[in-house]
């Protein structure tokens, strides 16, 4: 039993780290929309892309898309930070909530940017791989004490 404790203490400290990252580029996607730099905010999320390339004045509807999704990534983020407390103590649901919040936020990263060649490998593809990891060896304790 202590060994898939450990399992689960391994998945909370990767989703603390990855909720503090997302909060942080969620607090940053949306100062970008909130003073008006739109092109920021698009250079913070496609890092690999030239800032020059990403540089113009972007309609307003872009802005609150790309404010929208700062805002996703900051709630998303603080979801998996405090089901990581949870998963620390074997909690049941904060292993799914974690895993389907954050999981499926990365696949669409994954798919969308990552495939796409738009961003570089840290901090990003970093993150897919902690949430991967995390929901690896969260599912691996869960599955482990269910059928013990």
């Amino acid at each position: 039993m202590k060994k898939l404790s450990l399992w689960l203490r391994v998945s909370a400290v990767l989703w603390i780290i990855w909720g503090l990252v997302h909060i942080f580029a969620g607090i940053m996607t949306m100062k970008g929309i909130l003073t008006d730099d739109i092109s920021a905010s698009v250079s913070g999320i496609a890092d690999k892309v030239d800032p020059t390339t990403l540089q113009m004045d972007y309609p307003k509807a872009a802005g609150a898309i790309i404010g929208q999704h700062g805002f996703n990534l900051l709630w998303i983020g603080l979801v998996t930070f405090l089901a990581a407390f949870y998963i620390w103590k074997g909690n049941t649901h904060a292993i799914f909530l974690a895993a389907i919040t954050g999981g499926l936020a990365d696949l669409g990263y994954f798919l969308f940017l990552d495939l796409g060649g738009y961003v570089n490998f840290v901090p990003g593809t970093v993150m897919t791989l902690f949430s991967s990891l995390a929901i690896i060896t969260s599912f691996y304790a869960y599955f482990k004490r269910r059928n013990t």
